[in-house]
C-alpha cells in the first residue's frame, strides 16, 4: 500500500481514507463475496490503483458520475474519496441492482462519511435521472450490454470511461452493429493488457449492421 501512496503522489488524507475503505471491504468480503478472494491479496494494484487511474478524468466541471453496476465499489468509490479529499464538488451516484451489495455501499459510504455519494438500488435501464457528465463502469458488462443499461443516463455531452481487459477490441467491434460512437483508447496505468475505453457521442443505430 505503501507503493500507491508514494506512485500517485496522494495526499495522507486520502491514503488513510482508501485504507478504512479496504477494512470495510475486507469485513464484508468474509460475509459474501465482493471480489475474487485471490485477488485481496493484491488489493492496492488490482482493484484500488485500477480505479484510481479515472481521476485524473475529475474536476470541478463534472457535476454528476453515474457508476453502473457498483458491486464492490469499484471505480466509484475511490474516486469518491479523491473528489472528497480533494475537495471536488462531484456527485457520485452508484448504481446497483443487487439489494445486499447496496447494504455493503451504504455502509461505507456512512462509515467513511462520504457526503459526495448516493447510493441507488435499482436497474440503470429504469431509472429516470439527469443525463450524467461522466459514467463509469468496471467489469460489469460487455460494452454492447453495458450501453443497453446505461444510454439513457447519457446525452451527446455525457464521456464514458469505461476500463476493460484484453478482449476489448472483440467488444468494440459487436457494439458497433448496434450503436455509433467515437472511442479512444488509453493504454491502461496498471496492467499491460487493460485499458480505458473512452467513449463520447453514443447513439443506437436504428438498423442492425451485418
Amino acid at each position: 500500500m505503501e507503493n500507491f501512496e508514494k506512485k500517485y503522489s496522494v495526499s495522507r488524507e486520502t491514503f488513510l481514507k482508501l485504507s478504512d475503505f479496504v477494512s470495510v471491504l475486507t469485513e464484508w468480503q468474509n460475509k459474501m463475496n465482493l471480489v475474487s478472494p485471490k485477488s485481496m491479496n493484491e488489493i492496492w494494484t488490482r482493484h484500488i490503483a485500477d480505479s484510481y487511474q479515472l481521476f485524473r478524468y475529475i474536476n470541478n466541471s463534472v457535476q454528476n458520475v453515474y457508476d453502473i453496476g457498483s458491486g464492490a465499489g469499484f471505480p466509484a468509490i475511490v474516486l469518491a474519496i479523491a473528489a472528497q479529499t480533494n475537495h471536488l464538488a462531484t456527485r457520485f451516484h452508484l448504481i446497483e441492482s443487487i439489494t445486499k451489495k447496496t447494504l455493503y455501499l451504504n455502509d461505507v459510504k456512512e462509515r467513511l462519511n462520504l457526503k459526495n455519494v448516493e447510493i441507488l438500488n435499482a436497474r440503470s435501464e429504469s431509472l429516470k435521472l439527469k443525463p450524467a457528465d461522466i459514467i463509469t463502469a468496471r467489469a460489469v458488462a460487455a460494452l454492447d450490454k453495458l450501453f443497453e443499461l446505461s444510454y439513457l443516463l447519457a446525452d451527446k455531452k455525457t464521456v464514458f470511461y469505461l476500463l476493460k481487459g484484453q478482449s476489448y477490441n472483440e467488444e468494440l467491434n459487436e457494439a458497433q452493429k448496434h450503436w455509433s460512437f467515437k472511442y479512444e483508447t488509453i493504454q491502461s496505468s496498471t496492467s499491460d493488457d487493460g485499458v480505458v475505453l473512452k467513449i463520447t457521442e453514443l447513439k443506437k443505430r436504428k438498423g442492425k449492421l451485418k
